[in-house]
């Protein structure tokens, strides 16, 4: 009678254990149950890292240089205001419940480590930036869409350009202070999420390294320091996935050995290219050469067309794939927009002016109080109940 009883808490316990995390094996993703899955993408760009080009502003293009704009339009105290009601309002839960109708079944959360700790100074986190994340990840658990966190933006700077808000050189890489910011930011992302299973892991350095810069000396810098990242995350995590971008706006695989880690993904970014498969190629030589999955972390800004051929090349080679961005104002090339408020112009035309002494900034600045309306239009437009889909573009993602 004790065996029976003991078979039958064996076979219950079996039939009852917890759901598992997105895992891989060999070239797959494999989903909680453990079988093969294609993860279909969307990154939610341009709400915590504001880009120029998708506040329509053209040399204006960083966060910085945005948030400079924003400043000298309506003073610090109400850009501040302006800012936390920006965060509080460009992706909602309703965002999140959309991007799951839409057929998408993951989100990639590209973030600036401004939002968690300074540049400089004592090393102190920030706990309004995991509030929002904590809300983001119990939304993406009630829609069953899955979350890849990306440092988009890395102390010190990784890229080199507007894109992760530096200043002009990828410092991070000769910077022992700035790396420690980078590894202490992930620790901290493990060690309150290792035991999340929404998560799928974490994108360590968003397209490190430009092309501008001299990539024989910055290069074989790349991968040591995903080792570091790497071993500070595994301090707290072992549940979750690591992915790492290649050097050269994360198109370079050559800085790369065998992998360091059972839980590795490689992902690379591919705009304005051929959409055949020749433009993969290398990734998928150096998946199979090693057994480790690829993600295509970045693609878009391109007609329905491109899109289409291009997520068709990647999906006959089981290239999972996360398209840039779910949304944008006055665009067709994302899954949803908005409307762009009515004196928007206005700004645009401040944003890219000769600003370059404080009388100028004084002769071109609008009225503060028609550009505070500006900004509350905006806040409104942006909001998930009045965006609209784009059907091209989702269909072209082979999406409902």
């Amino acid at each position: 009678m004790k065996l029976l009883i003991m078979l039958i808490l064996c076979l219950f316990t079996a039939s009852v254990s917890p759901a598992q995390y997105i895992s891989v094996k060999g070239k797959s993703f494999l989903d909680p149950a453990g079988k093969p899955i294609l993860l279909k993408g969307t990154n939610l760009g341009n709400w915590l890292v504001p880009e120029g080009y998708m506040f329509k502003f053209k040399d204006t293009s960083s966060p910085r240089m945005i948030g400079q704009v924003i400043t000298e339009l309506v003073g610090p105290e109400e850009a501040e205001k302006f800012w936390n009601a920006y965060y509080g309002t460009y992706i909602t839960e309703g965002d999140i419940r959309q991007i799951r109708a839409l057929g998408f079944n993951h989100i990639r959360v590209p973030f600036n480590f401004r939002l968690v700790m300074e540049e400089t100074g004592p090393k102190t986190l920030k706990p309004e930036f995991f509030g929002l994340m904590d809300r983001l990840l119990g939304w993406c658990e009630k829609e069953n869409l899955y979350v890849v966190f990306d440092m988009h933006c890395a102390p010190g700077g990784q890229t080199g350009d507007n894109i992760d808000d530096s200043h002009g050189f990828p410092w991070l890489f000769d910077s022992p202070d700035q790396q420690d910011r980078a590894i202490l930011i992930w620790e901290e992302f493990a060690r309150r999420y290792q035991d999340r299973k929404i998560v799928i892991g974490y994108d360590l350095l968003n397209e490190p390294i430009a092309h501008y810069f001299n990539a024989d000396t910055l290069n074989p810098k790349l991968e040591p320091l995903y080792k570091k990242m790497t071993a500070g995350i595994r301090k707290y995590d072992k549940n979750h996935l690591i992915f790492l971008g290649g050097a050269q706006w994360d198109s370079n695989f050559k800085p790369f050995g065998p992998p360091f880690d059972d839980k590795l993904v490689y992902t690379f970014h591919k705009y304005w290219t051929a959409t055949d498969v020749s433009v993969i190629q290398d990734y998928l030589d150096f998946s199979e050469k090693y057994q480790v999955p690829l993600w295509m972390g970045e693609s878009g800004e391109n007609t329905d067309e491109w899109i289409t051929e291009f997520r068709k090349t990647l999906e006959a080679n089981s290239v999972s794939w996360c398209f840039w961005p779910y949304k944008k104002m006055d665009a067709t090339s994302s899954p949803a927009t908005f409307k762009k408020p009515a004196d928007w112009d206005l700004l645009v035309t401040y944003a890219e002016s000769d600003r370059s002494n404080y009388g100028k900034i004084r002769e071109k600045r609008p009225d503060p109080a028609r550009v505070r309306k500006i900004l509350a239009e905006l806040l409104e437009n942006c909001k998930a109940d009045h965006s609209t889909v784009n059907e091209g573009y989702l269909k072209a993602l082979g999406l409902k």
